[in-house]
């Protein structure tokens, strides 16, 4: 089994070191930061072009040594039955010549965490089985991370979740998706914030061991969805080396020619999985990251400081993007620097918001990644262009295509298309028709004008009366959480 060790240290010494049932279970670390593989194989990419699905997740995850016992794994994977194709539920769909979309919305929640949050919440549900032990799973969400953890876990046994969202910082459907959820083990608050509040919140808890103990005097343990946990960054590795070897099997590329993964980012969950997949062999000439105005990402690519002081969150056209601190730049940095250097920088970020790398430690994040930025007009514009030449993408997605038209050139570039657009109707209504309408009102009018097809799943929501109205400022939410488990 893989051994999982802390991005951080105590002291000089790195905490103990655990194996990813542990790491599932129980992600918060004692050095408050994250746990990450101590070791990234070289994988033979070529021997294991012609494998289905299913065949490569569990390929890697054996190379990996993380396969959970017995069939957890294989019943784990079931199911992408739910998926629109399932023996291809991250199809990529041409754009133009060289370029790419995976889409990665065929999920039930029509979003990119389907792919990971799915197959995670059964592993996470036989494990705890397993041990015999409630949990409480914390997740906040910008907007997709939500919505799939509360359909993944909804009637669970042994399993509540709270899910924090930032009130007004999701599309309307996002929100609806959570707040009209009906499972008694599903807790839904709307935070007085940010996301970056709900997540600093969950961290928080997370840490906070006089909460642990309270919950544990109830017999019930904490742990999170949100890609804090590993058990979601495993998935998230797949779909990239699939985007890859399936260039290769339609002939638009031969083995070993390198590629652009171009990732609209937020949290770099996404990213770190291409990441992961470029350390393991897969022949990726960069990961370009796509930044929308909150550019902390591109600038911290560009300069080698990652700097927030006195930056305000601004609000986008692309929201799930919406975020300042990016949890998963720490386990990048540990793997290229090790666990004394990302200690130091995550240091630094929290006493004053900045930490620098040395111009030698730039130039390797380099050697991995390209960024640049989109701003809401280049988006609504990436929108339209797109949308003539016969494709129709979100937001996040535009982001994405902006920054391969920008880098990209002549070298085939798969984006990663993370959200369909029907989450964020009210963008691409205003993108394609240059109108302003809420959510439900886009939706019809693209589906008569455009003749754009809606899922079923995002239709009924309108129906649905919403449950969950509580919002509440982030000091409130401890409270309110334990008063909900009595």
């Amino acid at each position: 089994m893989n051994i999982f060790t802390q991005t951080r240290i105590n002291d000089c010494v790195c905490d103990k070191k655990v194996d990813f049932e542990e790491v599932i279970l129980n992600p918060g670390t004692s050095s408050r930061g994250l746990y990450t593989l101590e070791n990234i194989p070289s994988v033979d990419f070529a021997s294991i072009i012609n494998y289905d699905y299913l065949e490569l997740t569990k390929y890697i995850f054996r190379a990996l040594n993380i396969d959970p016992e017995s069939n957890t794994l294989e019943e784990a994977l079931q199911c992408y039955k739910k998926f629109d194709n399932p023996l291809n539920p991250a199809p990529l769909v041409k754009i133009k010549e060289n370029l790419y979309a995976q889409e990665l919305y065929h999920g039930p929640t029509r979003a990119f965490k389907d792919m990971a949050l799915q197959p995670f919440g059964v592993i996470f549900s036989k494990l705890a089985n397993k041990k015999h032990k409630k949990y409480l799973i914390l997740t906040a969400t910008s907007g997709d991370t939500g919505p799939a953890t509360l359909e993944s876990f909804a009637n669970r046994d042994n399993i509540f979740v709270v899910c924090l969202y930032p009130k007004g910082g999701t599309s309307d459907v996002q929100a609806l998706q959570m707040t009209t959820q009906n499972a008694k083990n599903l807790k839904i608050l709307g935070i007085e914030g940010n996301f970056d509040d709900a997540q600093s919140t969950l961290k928080s808890l997370l840490n906070d061991e006089g909460f642990k103990n309270t919950l544990e005097k109830k017999q019930i343990y904490l742990s999170a969805a949100n890609s804090v946990n590993f058990g979601r960054i495993a998935f998230q590795i797949i779909y990239h080396i699939w985007g890859y070897l399936n260039l290769v099997k339609n002939n638009q590329i031969n083995f070993g020619e390198e590629i652009f993964i171009v990732i609209p980012s937020g949290n770099f969950g996404n990213a770190l999985g291409a990441f992961y997949a470029k350390m393991m062999g897969l022949p990726i000439k960069k990961i370009i990251v796509a930044s929308n105005p909150n550019d902390i990402l591109t600038q911290f690519i560009h300069t080698g400081i990652y700097n927030i002081q006195n930056k305000a969150l601004i609000k986008s056209l692309s929201p799930a993007m919406d975020i300042l601190r990016s949890s998963n730049i720490e386990r990048v940095l540990f793997a290229l620097f090790g666990a004394k250097r990302t200690t130091e920088w995550m240091n630094n970020l929290e006493n004053t918001s900045c930490y620098k790398l040395t111009p030698h430690e730039h130039s390797l994040l380099q050697s991995y990644f390209l960024a640049t930025s989109c701003d809401d007009k280049e988006c609504l514009q990436t929108i339209k262009e797109t949308f003539n030449i016969g494709y129709l993408s979100d937001p996040h997605t535009a982001t994405g295509i902006k920054a391969a038209q920008e880098l990209c050139h002549q070298t085939p570039a798969i984006i990663c298309s993370t959200a369909e657009w029907s989450k964020f109707a009210p963008t691409v209504a205003k993108a394609i028709l240059g109108k302003n309408l809420c959510d439900k009102e886009a939706i019809e009018l693209l589906n008569q004008q455009a003749h754009i097809q809606i899922h079923s799943s995002i239709n009924d929501l309108f129906s649905k009366p919403i449950i969950h109205t509580q919002t509440l400022d982030k000091d409130e939410i401890k409270s309110s959480i334990l008063d909900w488990l009595k």
